[in-house]
C-alpha cells in the first residue's frame, strides 16, 4: 500500500451550532467529536500518519487530547488559516515528504466507516486510478434552483446528482497543485475535489454511507449518538 497520509481539518467555530466551544470538542457519547474521527484514522491500517489542524490557541488542547487518548500517528499539529480552504492548505504543509496519498476528512464527521475509508483509499491506490475521488451518496430530495429573491428558476435532473462528503483522496501531487494554482487564481471552492476538477483532473464518486453526517447543529449531535448506539456503540 502507499504511503498514506490523513489531514483532518478541525479549525471551524460552527456558528450554526451556537455554541462557544468549537463543534469539534463538543462531547459526543463521552468523549469529543475529533477524538472519534481520529480514532477511525488511527485504527486504519493504511493510513501511516495523521495531520491535524486546528484553530489558533486551541492546539495545546489537542495535544492534551492526543496523549489522553493515545494517538500514535500525528506527528504535529498544524494551525488553521482564515476559512477551511487555508487550513486544509496550512494542513498539506506539514505531511512528510514520503506521503504519496492524502486523504483530507473534516474532523466533524465522527461517524465515517473504516470500511468507506479503505475503500476509497484502494481506489486512488489502484493502478488504474482516477485523478482522484471522494465518497458520495446519491441526493435523496427534488432540488430547485432559485433566484436571489427565491423564486424557482427550474428543477434539478436529481438522478445526476449526489452529496458530496470527506474523506477525499488524491495523489499528494495533484492536490498540492490544484491547492497552488486555487492560491494563485484566487479561486476558493467548497470542497477539495472543485479544486482538483478545476485544474481538469478526473474526480470519481465513491459510494458513501448517509451517516456519515457532519456535525454542523445542535440536531446532529443527538442524530450521532443514535447512530453510534445502533452501531453498538456503548
Amino acid at each position: 500500500m502507499h504511503n498514506i497520509t490523513g489531514v483532518i481539518p478541525a479549525a471551524g467555530r460552527g456558528s450554526r451550532m451556537k455554541k462557544d466551544v468549537n463543534k469539534q470538542f463538543l462531547m459526543l457519547k463521552g468523549k469529543p467529536v475529533l477524538v472519534h474521527t481520529l480514532e477511525i484514522f488511527e485504527s486504519c491500517p493504511f493510513v501511516r500518519e495523521v495531520i491535524l489542524v486546528a484553530s489558533s490557541g486551541e492546539e495545546d488542547y489537542c495535544r492534551r487530547l492526543i496523549k489522553e487518548y493515545g494517538f500514535s500517528k500525528i506527528p504535529r499539529i498544524m494551525t488553521g488559516g482564515e476559512d477551511r480552504f487555508h487550513s486544509v492548505l496550512n494542513g498539506l504543509k506539514g505531511i512528510s515528504p514520503q506521503s504519496e496519498i492524502v486523504a483530507v476528512h473534516d474532523g466533524a464527521r465522527p461517524l465515517l466507516l473504516r470500511s468507506d475509508l479503505e475503500k476509497i483509499i484502494k481506489a486512488v491506490a489502484a493502478d488504474d486510478a482516477p485523478d482522484g475521488a471522494i465518497l458520495a451518496v446519491p441526493v435523496k430530495e427534488t432540488i430547485k434552483e432559485v433566484d436571489e429573491e427565491e423564486i424557482v428558476q427550474g428543477t434539478l435532473d436529481r438522478s445526476k446528482l449526489w452529496m458530496a462528503q470527506t474523506p477525499q483522496v488524491f495523489p499528494k501531487e495533484i492536490l498540492q497543485f490544484a491547492y497552488r494554482k486555487a492560491l494563485e487564481d484566487n479561486f476558493r471552492g467548497t470542497d477539495d475535489a472543485s479544486l482538483v476538477e478545476r485544474a481538469g483532473m478526473r474526480v470519481k464518486i465513491i459510494p458513501g454511507s448517509y451517516e456519515n453526517i457532519k456535525i454542523t447543529t445542535p440536531e446532529d449531535i443527538d442524530l450521532a449518538a443514535l447512530i453510534l448506539e445502533r452501531r453498538g456503540y456503548r
